[in-house]
């Protein structure tokens, strides 16, 4: 029954060739799991809930009286009851809505306790989900944590997984990045860790035909320098490190969809500012709008937007009455086709992965997948022949599918634990 579907709705390929051969390649990596360090994730337990005591502590200052910020009741009355913050909600149930997004738009207007509250949050959850709860998923015939991944979990077709989610730590906080640590190779080899360079910024080069971004791209020049230099008129050589983050905040933000808000925050500059600059990059790459007003037209008539590879992304709630549903919608849109096209290309570089590791004699064992990054097991021994094939099958993975005019940077790194090989 589904079969002529498929046929009907032009996605064979994609079942063909992205969703079933990667069934058994993520069936062996989850029965491989991997080894954790339990002593690196008890210390970090005792950190965690320190730092977690001091926020508390701060988020109980600020608020001017005792407050548990686990409780969404308290938190709520004190944020739009008692500071009468903008842009409160109630729920159903009568309840201030204070879910992340309310107070993401609360901490980017440039109040204090909502941004504490966050941060407690993320400490609280790092402590619960990782650092308390890692050690109980190890197998006792394996001593390895063994993941699951749905393939079908995400709108954009990127992997996810659970029971533990690995797909959840951060990797842009030091504290994500301490949790890594705690994933180790076993005696006598190394991890590898290889992810693609900065992919959804070459993508929306490709298929935005942005020609000044797809010729750095080429031409292997720093992009976010690159940038900085046609937005700002400062030339390349000898550019102050803040101009370059300037750009870089732009270049990642607008795949996202950033507000002004959202850049004046990131940058701690003026709201003002923060929006001259995203028009000004509007100004100076225009087909990167056109790509925006493009996919949202036709996301709009068809309730989903397309990868590259012809994959489906859905949103059926583009045209939904309720603005800001809608505006996420767009949002969420604009950046699938990117984000999917970047999960298609990661699923036939796994599909591809062990028969060349097969082909070159080596016995690496792909571990894990979180969402642009591949991580390994290999023998001490075959380190240095291995980092080179792993590249060149990420590296070429669209390959003959789809020709792109962008390359792929792959970068390879081994260490004893997962952090270091990042």
């Amino acid at each position: 029954m589904l079969k002529a579907r498929l046929a009907a709705e032009r996605v064979s390929s994609v079942y063909e060739t992205l969703e079933r051969p990667l069934i058994p390649v993520l069936a062996r990596m989850e029965r491989r799991g991997i080894s954790i360090d339990r002593d690196v994730l008890s210390r970090l337990s005792g950190e965690f809930a320190q730092r977690s005591g001091a926020l508390e502590a701060e988020i109980q200052a600020l608020a001017g009286e005792s407050l548990n910020p686990g409780s969404p009741k308290q938190l709520g009355d004190i944020l739009f009851g008692k500071f009468g913050l903008p842009g409160g909600t109630k729920t159903k149930t009568g309840q201030w809505s204070t879910g992340a997004r309310v107070l993401d738009e609360l901490a980017e207007q440039g109040h204090a306790l909502p941004r504490k509250v966050l941060d407690w949050r993320q400490v609280s959850k790092l402590k619960s989900t990782y650092t308390d709860a890692l050690p109980s998923y190890v197998n006792p015939q394996t001593h390895r944590v063994h993941t699951s991944y749905a393939l079908a979990a995400t709108p954009t077709g990127r992997l996810s997984s659970s029971e533990p989610n690995l797909q959840n730590i951060p990797i842009r906080t030091e504290e994500g990045r301490k949790i890594r640590r705690a994933f180790i190779a076993v005696d006598g080899h190394k991890l590898v860790s290889a992810d693609y360079s900065q992919i959804e910024l070459r993508l929306l080069a490709e298929i935005a035909g942005i020609e000044a971004l797809e010729k750095a791209f080429r031409e292997g020049l720093d992009i976010h320098a690159m940038t900085a230099s046609e937005m700002f008129g400062v030339p390349v050589k000898g550019m102050p490190g803040e101009i370059r983050r300037r750009a870089k905040a732009i270049n990642f933000g607008i795949i996202y969809g950033i507000s002004a808000f959202g850049l004046a925050n990131q940058l701690g500059i003026e709201r003002e500012e923060a929006g001259a600059y995203i028009r000004k990059y509007f100004e100076r790459f225009p087909g990167i709008r056109d790509y925006m007003e493009e996919t949202k037209a036709f996301a709009k008539q068809n309730g989903y937007v397309l990868t590259l590879f012809g994959r489906k992304c859905h949103y059926p709630e583009i045209a939904h009455s309720n603005a800001s549903i809608r505006a996420f919608n767009e949002r969420a849109a604009i950046n699938a086709r990117l984000q999917g096209t970047a999960a298609d290309i990661i699923r036939r570089a796994m599909v591809r992965m062990e028969p060349a590791l097969e082909k070159a004699k080596l016995s690496a064992r792909m571990l894990l997948q979180v969402h642009d990054e591949l991580v390994f097991e290999v023998p001490d021994a075959e380190v240095e022949r291995t980092l080179p094939v792993v590249e060149r099958v990420m590296a070429h993975a669209p390959m003959p599918a789809l020709s792109l005019s962008v390359p792929l940077a792959v970068e390879a790194r081994a260490a004893h634990n997962w952090d270091e090989a990042h």
